[in-house]
C-alpha cells in the first residue's frame, strides 16, 4: 500500500505559542512528527510514501533526505488552500490502487494503527476506511455518525455521537473520479469532501481508535508524549 501525508500546512497555531521549527519538524517524545509517521509506516508494511509540503518548508524534505529509510519518499511542493485540495495535488502519485491518507500532526499508539491497516487492507467493500476517536481535544472536531454496522451515515460540527475524525483514513482511488465535481461545486476542505462522499452514495466505514491526538497546539505536545508513554 502506499501512503500520503498532508504536511503543506502552516503551523500557525503552534507559531502564535512560540514554537520556531516547522511543524512536520516538532519533536514528539524525541522524534520530528513527519519521521515518527514514516517510520510508523514502514514497521505496518507501507511500501513507498508521498509528502505534500508547502514552498516555505523545503527544509522537511532536506530532514528527510538525511533518513536512513528503506523505502522512496516522494515530496509535491505546492501551497494549497486546504487538505482537500493536498489530497487532489497527491492523486497522481496515489491513484494505482489503495491507499493511506495521513495528516503530518497525527499521533496514535502504533499497535491500534497497524491493526488499522490490516483491517483496511483486508475490506473489499468500502470505499474509504476512516480513523476515528472518542478522545476529543479540538476547537474543531468534526464529529462522525454511524449505523449499527460501522457504516459512517454523515458527518457535523456537533452531534449526539461521541466519536469524532482523527486525520487517518485508507481510500480507494475511486474518490478522486470526483475531484472535477467538487471543485465545480466551490468545495474547499476535507471534511465537506468526506461528506461530499456519503451524499453521493460512496461506502465509508470507521475504525475505533482509543486515542488519536491532533498536534496543533503546544500542550497537545505532551499529551501524545503521554500517549506514546501509554497512558491514558
Amino acid at each position: 500500500m502506499k501512503a500520503g501525508i498532508i504536511a503543506a500546512g502552516d503551523g500557525s497555531r503552534l507559531k502564535s505559542e512560540g514554537v520556531a521549527v516547522l511543524k512536520p519538524l516538532v519533536r514528539v517524545g524525541g522524534m520530528p512528527l513527519i519521521e515518527r509517521l514514516l517510520r510508523s509506516f514502514k514497521r505496518c508494511g507501507i511500501s513507498d510514501v508521498v509528502c505534500i509540503i508547502n514552498e516555505q518548508s523545503l527544509e522537511v524534505r532536506r530532514y528527510v533526505e538525511t533518513l536512513e529509510l528503506d523505502f522512496p519518499v516522494q515530496f509535491v511542493v505546492q501551497t494549497t488552500p486546504s487538505s482537500m485540495h493536498s489530497l487532489f495535488a497527491l492523486s497522481p502519485f496515489l491513484a494505482g490502487g489503495k491507499f493511506l491518507l495521513s495528516t503530518v500532526d497525527s499521533v496514535f499508539d502504533e499497535g491500534e494503527f497497524s491493526a488499522f491497516i490490516r483491517e483496511a487492507e483486508q475490506n473489499t467493500g468500502a470505499d474509504g476506511i476512516l480513523g476515528i476517536t472518542d478522545f476529543i481535544d479540538d476547537e474543531n472536531p468534526l464529529y462522525v455518525q454511524l449505523d449499527a454496522s460501522g457504516r459512517i451515515q454523515s458527518f457535523s460540527k456537533s452531534g449526539k455521537t461521541p466519536w469524532i475524525t482523527g486525520g487517518i483514513y485508507v481510500f480507494s482511488p475511486s474518490i478522486f473520479r470526483e475531484i472535477d465535481a467538487v471543485l465545480g461545486q466551490g468545495i474547499e476542505r476535507l471534511r465537506k469532501f468526506l461528506g461530499y462522499l456519503v451524499e453521493h452514495e460512496y461506502h465509508l466505514e470507521a475504525y475505533r481508535f482509543s486515542k488519536i491526538v491532533d498536534v496543533d497546539h503546544v500542550g497537545d505536545i505532551q499529551t501524545a508524549e503521554s500517549l506514546l508513554r501509554g497512558r491514558a
